[in-house]
């Protein structure tokens, strides 16, 4: 059996749903043997979903960035982006990519690239929802590993992309 990463109470990120907590760790009968599974209440989207232990990783399921990886994404917003390919269907598959992985970096880096894209020209639908939710995704866990207000997380992520 697996050993837990993560225990009761604790918050962790689960890749493009957000910011969760692990409400209990419970065992399960499948396939005639009892799994331990994470049950995680996810905040933004107001579900509880159930991980496998041993697949927590797989998914990219982590404890939320330390407060120095934290400052590093905030600072990742006000660096030059990269020019950005002009076909929005490679950079929409690029992005979402990024997202998969699921880094507080990664998702600054996605946050930084569409909000510089979006001043040029409008982006498409899809890549605007990515866009919103790589942005929300971005605040979530800021939120919590900066122990700030949502409003302030706010003004440092928008203060870093217009410097």
């Amino acid at each position: 059996m697996p050993l837990a990463t993560f225990h009761e109470g604790q918050k962790i990120v689960y890749p493009s749903q957000g910011v969760g907590t692990i409400t209990s760790i419970i065992k399960k009968e499948f396939k005639g043997k009892k799994v331990p599974y994470y049950v995680i209440f996810l905040d933004a989207a107001d579900m509880t979903v159930m991980t496998p232990l041993d697949k927590a990783e797989e998914l990219g399921i982590r404890a939320i960035a330390p407060p120095k990886e934290a400052e590093k994404a905030l600072k990742i917003l006000s660096e030059e982006a990269e020019p950005a390919t002009s076909d929005w269907k490679l950079r929409y598959q690029l992005n979402l990519e990024l997202l998969k992985k699921g880094s507080i970096n990664d998702i600054a880096v996605i946050v930084r690239t569409l909000y510089g894209r979006s001043k040029v020209k409008e982006l498409p639908i899809m890549e605007r929802k990515l866009y919103d939710n790589a942005l929300r995704l971005l605040e979530d866990e800021l939120t919590y590993s900066l122990d700030k207000d949502r409003e302030d997380v706010e003004s440092l992520i928008f203060s870093g992309l217009e410097p």
